[in-house]
């Protein structure tokens, strides 16, 4: 923490994520208002994912091969015109009307975010010795979830105090912020080799060494599949009109508490990174989270969900930290943005694909009953996992460095 260019990292980390996470609150509640359909949430979430698959590959080559500062100012950028173009919508300064102009807000959002997180993890491997990638990975969690914590009450308590317009506006404020931030970064930029691969044979031998690395296709696919099936978040307004009968003050709580609890396990796992039978940990960690879903589903009452999130969040921080690590051990640092870039295919767009089938799952199923299928394919998940992984099930992060 005494490294400067690491601060700086983290602050803009932190900031581009309240800027999208305020927007996701706000976008939530609003699609909700004017349709009342569950499934129009999980509509969000396919208008967010499609353009991150397709961009997400050339993302990883782009920051692999260019000023990573400049591309994620920008995204930053884009964060900012997604923002404002929804401030013009909500203050009906233009034509528009319904929920299609939010759905190609969100599908702009898509398309920059696949590059915030490549950017990071580059920076974050140059930026760090590799002796302390373990440590780093728990600050950056911390920061992360903090995001997940401070975004949603923002977004929550602004849209209940000051109206989705000071929501918009406030998220595209941070978006500004995130890109200043990280084009005053005091460092130099990562080596970028003078000669380019063809840009599809470049993103095919990032592809080939994820799925050739047994330990961390593992730990991606893991962790994809449980928050496909497991994502309860998107479902929130619904839960909250209809179920839990509360405003959008508790919009802003509920969003919050996964990532309180991941906040406290990530502060816990900076002081003492795990090494010894990582792989069990990251298995079991994984498990708890789906119990906790099944559970909220069958909550009637504000506060126990809210405690069921947050333990829900200390298991989600095992797995995000774990994660984090391994990628960050296992990656050479000329494949870092492709290596990044697939696994936010892998881990970012699943939760908006998890919105979306989170969505279809209550629209067929009813509300509770789809979060608590998703949460019994998640320990399922997990038991599959562990036979098809050996390597990661017996894994020692000691075996990395």
């Amino acid at each position: 923490m005494r490294n400067r260019a690491f601060l700086e990292l983290l602050s803009y980390r932190i900031l581009a994520m309240l800027s999208y996470q305020i927007v996701a609150v706000t976008v939530g509640w609003h699609v909700y208002e004017l349709t009342r359909d569950p499934l129009a949430l999980g509509l969000v979430g396919l208008a967010e994912v499609i353009p991150y698959f397709c961009v997400a590959p050339f993302a990883g080559y782009l920051v692999d091969h260019l000023s990573k500062r400049r591309l994620g100012a920008i995204a930053c950028a884009g964060l900012a015109v997604t923002a404002l173009v929804l401030v013009a919508f909500t203050q009906g300064w233009l034509p528009a009307k319904g929920t299609l102009l939010i759905y190609g807000a969100i599908a702009l959002t898509g398309s920059v975010r696949s590059f915030l997180t490549p950017i990071y993890n580059t920076l974050f491997a140059h930026i760090l010795p590799r002796r302390q990638f373990a440590r780093g990975a728990g600050f950056g969690s911390v920061v992360f979830q903090l995001g997940l914590v401070l975004g949603p009450a923002f977004g929550g308590g602004l849209v209940a105090w000051a109206g989705k317009s000071a929501a918009y506006g406030v998220a595209g404020a941070f978006a500004i912020a995130a890109g200043l931030a990280l084009l005053l970064m005091r460092t130099d930029e990562p080596h970028v080799a003078h000669t380019r691969a063809p840009i599809f044979a470049s993103i095919g031998e990032g592809m080939r060494f994820v799925f050739g690395h047994q330990i961390l296709l593992g730990a991606l696919a893991l962790d994809m599949f449980a928050v496909l099936f497991g994502g309860a978040v998107a479902l929130l307004p619904a839960f909250i009109k209809d179920i839990l009968h509360a405003g959008p003050e508790a919009l802003g709580i509920l969003r919050g508490a996964p990532a309180a609890g991941a906040v406290i396990v990530g502060l816990w796992l900076a002081r003492k990174p795990p090494e010894k039978d990582a792989g069990r940990l990251l298995l079991m960690a994984v498990a708890g989270f789906g119990v906790c879903i099944i559970l909220f589903a069958l909550s009637r009452h504000l506060w126990l969900s809210a405690a069921l999130l947050f333990a829900s969040g200390l298991c989600d921080g095992v797995s995000v930290v774990l994660r984090s690590t391994i990628l960050q051990l296992a990656t050479p640092d000329a494949m870092r943005g492709r290596v990044s870039a697939i696994n936010g295919i892998f881990i970012g767009s699943s939760n908006e694909l998890g919105a979306f089938e989170s969505g279809l799952a209550a629209k067929l199923l009813g509300l509770v009953p789809s979060v608590i299928f998703g949460g019994c394919m998640t320990i399922s998940i997990v038991g599959i996992t562990a036979k098809l992984a050996p390597k990661l099930r017996r894994l020692d992060l000691r075996e990395l460095h």
